[in-house]
């Protein structure tokens, strides 16, 4: 079997990694303090959850310990469901400023930004992240698929991926900017124009790889009229035709759109998810409620960039930090479908992903809301509530622990202790 360049690059990074993996046909015995299952609204006491192979065989208080059973005693930790980040970006490391975008695109190898993006991964799932929807590459073409392929294969560790490829934007629109006309300078999108053009595009990607099609609906962020607004990219005509060509194919889209312009051009095109939304009012969210439409808000990541980029000559950053705080809380209180997503790789990978859940909590949600966001909601996203988001009988024993109470203290999450994804421990301290 042909096996790409990248995934023999990524092969490389493979260092020993202590995995605890029982044999397949035994049983695991997790025992709980407490267990949020990321469905029910309060959690269960003295959980027992019975593993079979890589999924979960029963759930229950007080379960009697099968016989043979390897047994993990969690002691008062608080079990959960491996969270779910549906907004990620494993081959970008930071991306405050134009430069250093620049410098990752023209200094950086598209080899060796998949090198680093296995050591995003593994931070990600040690993190207690054990799925991603990574929404495309910056540049890097097609590398994530071959990172989901080392992962699945256990090449690398990482958590399952979910992944779009290039993104699509139209001539002009997205980084590379700004360089002599004279150079050829890389694209951090697939460029596609026209109808015709974004069909051929959508239609690219998914034999390449992508799960899902991502594009960028808007650019260009400014007030006017007490509202946050922006340049669209595509004519209504592209779009339709992208969403209807992903659809067509049985992929799903997500629409980067901060601006109201962009948000209401997306979702006139049918877009499944809004990405950021900072220029959401009350118009646009209540069509998002009738239409079921996701948003990931991905909070943290403006908070980071907000003061770099104003310095940088875009004071509008700072104040589309309190835009999305006013957008939260409506869109809480209206029943929004809002899904945990981080933009991590927006910042650094050092930057622990569940800083997110401190915001949303302050932002309007409470912790229980909060923490379903990043398992049952998020896995609803995906399409995968029958495998992922839950823990309950049947689905993938990916499970986390922490030792204190993240309904009392949200940043309880930041500080996870156990990772088990598909009934292998990756963490236990």
């Amino acid at each position: 079997m042909k096996i790409s360049p990248f995934a023999l690059v990524i092969s490389a990074l493979a260092a020993p990694f202590q995995a605890e993996v029982a044999p397949a046909a035994s049983l695991t015995v997790l025992r709980c303090g407490r267990l949020i299952d990321g469905r029910r609204a309060v959690p269960v006491e003295n959980a027992v959850v019975v593993v079979e192979g890589e999924r979960i065989k029963e759930v229950g208080p007080g379960l009697a310990v099968p016989d043979g059973a390897r047994v993990i005693d969690l002691g008062r930790a608080t079990c959960l469901p491996g969270l779910i980040d549906n907004h990620t970006h494993v081959l970008l490391q930071g991306d405050v400023t134009a430069a250093d975008y620049d410098e990752q695109l023209l200094k950086e190898s598209i080899a060796y930004r998949a090198i680093r993006a296995t050591a995003a991964a593994r931070t990600a799932l040690l993190n207690g992240f054990t799925a991603l929807r990574d929404l495309e590459t910056e540049g890097a073409m097609y590398a994530d698929v071959d990172l989901k392929t080392a992962v699945n294969r256990g090449v690398v560790p990482g958590p399952r991926l979910f992944v779009s490829t290039r993104a699509l934007a139209p001539t002009g629109t997205y980084p590379l900017l700004g360089y002599s006309w004279e150079l050829k300078v890389p694209e951090g999108v697939q460029i596609a124009d026209g109808a015709d053009g974004v069909r051929r595009a959508v239609r690219e990607q998914v034999k390449y790889g992508a799960d899902w099609i991502k594009y960028y609906s808007d650019r260009r962020y400014f007030m006017r009229d007490g509202a946050l607004r922006s340049w669209v990219n595509f004519t209504g005509e592209e779009a339709r035709a992208l969403v209807d060509e992903a659809h067509r194919l049985g992929r799903k889209v997500a629409a980067h759109a901060i601006g109201r312009d962009g948000i209401e051009a997306a979702l006139r095109a049918g877009a499944d998810t809004i990405e950021h939304g900072d220029g959401l009012d009350d118009e646009l969210i209540d069509l998002m409620v009738r239409r079921g439409v996701y948003w990931c808000p991905t909070i943290f990541v403006g908070v980071y960039v907000a003061e770099g980029r104003a310095v940088a000559g875009a004071p509008i950053w700072k104040t589309m930090v309190d835009l999305e705080r006013q957008a939260f809380g409506k869109a809480v209180r209206k029943g929004v479908k809002i899904s945990f997503g981080t933009d991590a790789g927006g910042y650094p990978w050092t930057e622990n992903q569940a800083r997110e859940f401190a915001f949303m909590v302050r932002y309007g949600m409470t912790p229980m809301q909060a923490i379903q966001s990043a398992t049952s909601v998020a896995a609803a996203l995906l399409g995968q509530e029958a495998d992922l988001g839950a823990v309950e009988a049947g689905h993938f024993a990916d499970v986390i622990a922490v030792k204190g109470d993240p309904l009392a203290d949200i940043t309880e999450l930041e500080r996870v202790s156990f990772v088990m994804k598909g009934g292998v421990v990756y963490k236990r301290e």
